[in-house]
C-alpha cells in the first residue's frame, strides 16, 4: 500500500523524497477524447484546450468584466450616477443584506447546479440593476431600485461563489497567484471601460446625474455577460495540465451539499479566524466611493477618478499575484510575507487618508445641492493629491482581495470545499457591506465611516494571523481534500501520481 506521502500533490519540478515523478510545467500529458480537450497552440503561449483551467478562467473573467465589473464602474462614480447618493446607498444595503444570506448557501447551490447554470443565473441581476436607475431617471421610483438591489443580492451571491470556486480550485498550486491576478485584471478592466464610458458621455454634463445612454449601454453589456456564462463547462469536465481533475461530488444532492456547509466548518474550524477579514473586505467601498469620490469631486472628476481607481486595482493584482507565485520562495513564507505587506499598506494608505479627511467639510455641507459647483474638478490645482489617494485606495483593495483568495486557495484544492469557502467569504463580506451602506443611507458622518473602516481593516488582519502563520503549508495534501468528497484518488490525481501507484502495485505482484 502506498504511504500517505504519495497522496500529496506536487507541482514543482524537483524529485520528491520518495521518488515520485515530478510534473514539469509546460509538458502536457494525454487528455480524454472529445472536442473540449483538443489543444490549440497560440503564438507565444502554451497549449490551451476548451476544458482547461486557463480557458475557463478567461471566460469567467469576461463574464465578471461585463457584469460586476461594469457594476463597479457605476458605483465607483458615487451614488450610482445620481446626484443624491441616498437612493444608491439604500439599494446597496438591500443588495448586500440579501447577498449575505444567500452567500452562506450559494456554495451548496453551485455544487448541486453546476458552475455554468449558477454563473448564468447570477449574471441576470446586474442588468436589471442598471435598468432600475434608468427608470429612476424618469419616474423617481425608488421602490424599483430597492427591489433591483435585493434581486441583485440573490444573483451576485450565486455568481461570486461560482467564480471563487473556479479561481481557487481550478489552477495548479504553483500558479494560483497568477490565476487570481489574471482574473482581477480582466474583471477590473470592466470597471475601467465602464468608467471611461461614463467619462466620455458626461464630459459636459453639469447636472451631477449620468445620462440615459450610459445606463442603456450598461444594461446591454451586462446582459451579454449573463449569456456568455452558458459557454463554460462544469467543474467535473475540467482537466489540468498535469492530468489531474477538480475534486467535486460525483452525485451531489441538496442534502449532501447543505450538510457539506457544516462539514466545511467542522473539518476546518480555524477558518473562523478569517471571518473578520471577510467582513472587512467590502466595507472600503462605502467610504471611498461616496465619502471621498462622491462627496468631494464633481461628476467628470468622479468619472476620471473611478477609471484611475480600477486601473490601480489592475496594478495591485499584478504586483501581489506575481509575488505570491514566486517559486523560489516556499509557499508558507509567501503567505506570511503577504500578511505583513498588507498590514504595512493598511497603516500607510489609510494614514494618508486621515491627512485628507481631517481637512474636508462635513457631510452636512457636501450633501447640499448647491455644493456641486464647489466640488473639485480635474482641472483644479488641488486635484492631484486627493486623486492619488483615491488611486492608492484602489491599489489597496486589489492587494486585499488577491491575498484573501490566494490564502483560501492555499488551504484547499477541492472544488467543493472552495465553493463553500467562497460562499462564506462572499456572505460575510456582504454582511459587512450591508452594514456600512446602511450607515451611509442614514447619513452617518464620513469621518466616522473612515475611522471604523480603518480600524476594522487593521484589527481583522491581526485576528487572521494564526491561520496564515500556522495552517498554510508548502503544499496541499490531496488525501485531506478527498475527505470532503465522494471521489477517489484514482479519479482526480495527476497522471504522474497514478503511474507511480500502478508501478508500485505491479512491483508488489512480481
Amino acid at each position: 500500500m502506498a504511504d500517505k506521502e504519495s497522496h500529496v500533490v506536487r507541482t514543482d519540478t524537483t524529485p520528491s523524497e520518495n521518488g515520485l515523478p515530478p510534473y514539469t510545467e509546460g509538458v502536457t500529458v494525454p487528455r480524454p477524447e472529445g472536442w473540449m480537450y483538443k489543444g490549440v497552440k497560440l503564438p507565444g503561449c502554451k497549449e490551451i484546450w476548451y476544458a482547461s483551467p486557463k480557458a475557463q478562467l478567461l471566460m469567467v473573467s469576461f463574464v465578471c468584466f461585463l457584469c460586476p465589473g461594469l457594476y463597479n464602474a457605476l458605483g465607483g462614480i458615487g451614488g450610482g450616477g445620481q446626484l443624491d447618493p441616498t437612493v444608491q446607498a439604500n439599494a446597496s444595503t438591500a443588495t448586500y443584506a440579501v447577498f449575505a444570506f444567500v452567500g452562506f448557501f450559494a456554495g451548496s447551490f453551485t455544487n448541486k447546479l453546476g458552475i455554468r447554470v449558477t454563473l448564468s443565473l447570477g449574471g441576470i441581476g446586474y442588468s436589471l440593476y442598471s435598468a432600475s436607475f434608468l427608470c429612476y431617471n424618469h419616474t423617481k421610483n425608488e421602490g424599483f431600485v430597492d427591489f433591483a438591489g435585493a434581486f441583485l443580492g440573490l444573483c451576485a451571491g450565486l455568481l461570486w461563489t461560482a467564480q471563487g470556486a473556479i479561481m481557487m480550485s481550478y489552477p495548479m498550486e504553483r500558479s494560483k497567484g497568477r490565476f487570481i491576478s489574471t482574473f482581477w485584471i480582466i474583471f477590473n478592466a470592466g470597471g475601467v471601460i465602464g468608467a471611461l464610458i461614463v467619462l466620455v458621455q458626461n464630459l459636459n454634463n453639469s447636472t451631477g446625474t449620468v445620462n440615459d445612454s450610459t445606463y442603456i449601454a450598461f444594461i446591454v453589456l451586462m446582459f451579454a455577460g449573463a449569456v456568455l456564462a452558458f459557454a463554460l463547462v462544469n467543474a467535473d469536465k475540467v482537466v489540468r495540465e498535469d492530468g489531474s481533475r477538480v475534486i467535486v461530488m460525483k452525485e451531489p444532492t441538496w442534502q449532501s451539499e447543505f450538510v457539506g456547509l457544516w462539514e466545511c466548518i467542522r473539518l476546518s474550524p480555524w477558518v473562523v479566524f478569517l471571518f473578520p477579514m471577510f467582513f472587512a473586505s467590502n466595507i472600503f467601498y462605502t467610504y471611498q466611493q461616496n465619502g471621498v469620490n462622491g462627496a468631494h469631486f464633481n461628476l467628470r472628476a468622479r468619472s476620471l477618478n473611478s477609471l484611475l481607481y480600477w486601473l490601480a486595482q489592475i496594478i495591485g493584482a499584478i504586483v501581489f499575484g506575481a509575488a505570491l507565485d514566486i517559486s523560489r520562495v516556499r509557499r508558507s513564507v509567501r503567505a506570511k510575507a503577504a500578511l505583513v505587506a498588507l498590514l504595512v499598506l493598511t497603516f500607510t494608505i489609510w494614514g494618508g487618508g486621515y491627512a485628507f479627511e481631517k481637512d474636508q467639510p462635513p457631510r452636512e455641507v457636501t450633501s447640499q445641492e448647491g455644493y456641486e459647483a464647489q466640488k473639485i474638478d480635474y482641472t483644479d490645482p488641488g486635484y492631484l493629491g486627493p486623486a492619488f489617494l483615491y488611486i492608492f485606495y484602489g491599489f489597496y483593495d486589489a492587494c486585499w482581495q488577491t491575498s484573501i483568495y490566494w490564502w483560501m486557495g492555499a488551504l484547499s484544492n477541492s472544488g467543493r470545499k472552495t465553493a463553500n469557502m467562497a460562499g462564506f467569504y462572499k456572505g460575510i463580506q456582504s454582511a459587512g457591506a450591508a452594514v456600512f451602506w446602511a450607515l451611509d443611507g442614514r447619513h452617518v458622518s464620513y469621518r466616522v465611516l473612515y475611522g471604523v473602516t480603518f480600524g476594522l481593516s487593521a484589527v481583522s488582519i491581526l485576528i487572521a494571523t494564526p491561520v496564515i502563520w500556522f495552517r498554510i503549508n508548502d503544499t496541499t495534501d490531496l488525501e485531506e481534500d478527498l475527505k470532503f468528497s465522494d471521489e477517489t484518488i484514482e479519479e482526480v490525481a495527476p497522471t504522474a501520481v497514478l503511474d507511480e501507484k500502478r508501478a508500485d502495485l505491479e512491483t508488489g505482484h512480481n
